[in-house]
């Protein structure tokens, strides 16, 4: 009885060996066909690799074509863009020198508006600065009253001067000057040895400069030979026996 069980336990022994011999054998397999299943994807995928960098290497003619065209596209389109840049640049170049042309324009003329309305009203108040040098030079106050009424307008006569000298307006002084028709307006001619032809000897009614505009020409008397006067009067008297006649 003892005997039949240890060949019992005998028996068992070895197929349980068995069995882990069999599993063994099944791990190695499945470990193999894993090994070549890993090592058959890594060929494809070297395959498909090496297509596509055939592929990406050596573009068909018709790539070519379709690249060569699309370059041309895009060369037109730069062209094109270039053109209209330099087109908008010119534009805009003409439109800041219309620009600036017209400031200018329009501040000259501004300016000159300005002066000529400041030479206007200058222009009308010279008779009244005329009134006033008359009336001190011919006007002798005798009393106190008078001579206190002389002050009063003296000082209104130098308030309108001063004004005047602020606006940039200037007298002239042409005595002992050379004639200018540019200045003066000759009225009479007096024949004297003490001056020179063409010296102006007095000044009749006095005239203004604004800057260099010319408010009013100087009324002058002029120095003159006496053959120029002789002759100038032998010229009016013989102008009037032909309007007598």
């Amino acid at each position: 009885m003892a005997g039949e069980i240890s060949s019992v336990e005998t028996n068992n022994q070895e197929i349980h060996e068995n069995f882990q011999d069999v599993q063994a054998v099944e791990q190695n397999v499945e470990l193999d066909s894993s090994q070549t299943f890993e090592q058959n994807t890594e060929v494809s995928e070297d395959n498909a690799s090496v297509g596509t960098n055939q592929q990406l290497v050596e573009p068909t003619s018709q790539d070519m074509v379709l690249l060569k065209e699309m370059n041309e596209s895009l060369q037109s389109q730069l062209e094109a863009t270039k053109a209209q840049r330099d087109d908008q640049e010119a534009q805009c170049k003409r439109l800041a020198a219309d620009f600036d042309n017209f400031r200018k324009r329009t501040q000259k003329e501004k300016e000159d508006l300005d002066i000529q309305v400041k030479c206007a009203t200058i222009i009308e108040l010279l008779p009244v600065i005329d009134n006033f040098d008359r009336a001190r030079s011919q006007i002798k106050p005798a009393t106190d009253g008078e001579m206190a009424i002389h002050k009063s307008y003296q000082t209104i006569y130098k308030q309108m001067v001063d004004c005047l000298k602020r606006l940039g307006v200037s007298p002239m002084r042409p005595e002992g000057q050379e004639f200018d028709p540019n200045l003066h307006e000759a009225v009479m001619r007096e024949a004297t040895a003490e001056h020179s032809e063409g010296t102006i000897i007095e000044e009749l009614v006095r005239g203004y400069t604004l800057g260099d505009r010319v408010l009013r020409h100087a009324m002058v008397k002029v120095a003159a030979t006496s053959e120029t006067t002789d002759s100038q009067e032998e010229d009016q008297t013989d102008s009037k026996d032909e309007q007598m006649t």
